[in-house]
């Protein structure tokens, strides 16, 4: 049975990634009852959604994880075929091949489905435009854009109850999170950035290169290394 609205009722996107566990916390913080949902949607591994079920206990929450596909691909994070590039930068209007063609467009769209019908008030995501600024549905715009779009869209929007796209971490470096992280006390060492799936990361790819250089910059060990 739907739960009765409040407006401390909110649906956190959880990857299992350190933004997302972030996020997640900062959510709970702010005295939000969260229920969290994850996508196994064909990546190259299911790492991650080990990460976003451990993470999701150890807060106390509850987690949906939710199956679908993109058959098409289009995504080295999708098609095994394709390597994951280690540029270890994200060239002006470049947009990388990790890009996944309108995920989330579809990860928000499903969550604002579950969050209206749990009546939830607050839809938490860890988009984050500073170290992947390349990625245009990480933007303060389309997040913006898309909260106009729920509102106008569903029957919580229309009848005066709208749901917010909060994303606490749009703006913040990684070092930044980093901080956040252990002030919140994130579990840190359960989480999983990596784009390979193997026992350890890789510390080649993208996410390994900006994820090393938050903790370096913050002054911060990572656990995870260590696990």
């Amino acid at each position: 049975m739907p739960r009765q609205l409040t407006m401390n009722r909110a649906v956190v996107l959880l990857s299992g990634g350190l933004d997302s566990a972030t996020t997640l916390y900062a959510a709970k913080e702010k005295g939000y009852e969260c229920s969290c949902i994850t996508f196994d949607y064909g990546q190259r591994h299911r790492r991650e959604i080990a990460s976003a079920k451990k993470i999701a206990k150890l807060s106390g929450c509850d987690i949906h994880v939710q199956k679908i596909a993109f058959p098409w691909k289009g995504s080295s994070l999708l098609d095994e075929s394709k390597r994951i590039r280690e540029t270890h930068h994200t060239q002006k209007g470049v947009i990388p091949l990790t890009y996944v063609s309108g995920r989330n467009i579809v990860f928000l769209s499903l969550a604002l489905s579950y969050a209206e019908v749990v009546h939830a008030r607050a839809i938490f995501i860890g988009a984050n435009v500073m170290d992947y600024s390349g990625y245009p549905d990480c933007r303060p715009e389309f997040l913006q854009s898309f909260e106009a779009m729920a509102a106008s869209g569903t029957k919580c929007g229309v009848e005066g109850k709208k749901i917010k796209i909060v994303a606490p971490l749009v703006r913040k470096t990684k070092a930044d999170i980093v901080r956040l992280a252990v002030k919140l006390g994130v579990p840190i060492k359960h989480t999983w950035s990596c784009y390979e799936g193997k026992r350890r990361p890789c510390g080649k790819c993208d996410s390994c290169y900006y994820r090393a250089h938050g903790f370096k910059e913050a002054g911060v060990v990572d656990p995870a290394l260590f696990t």
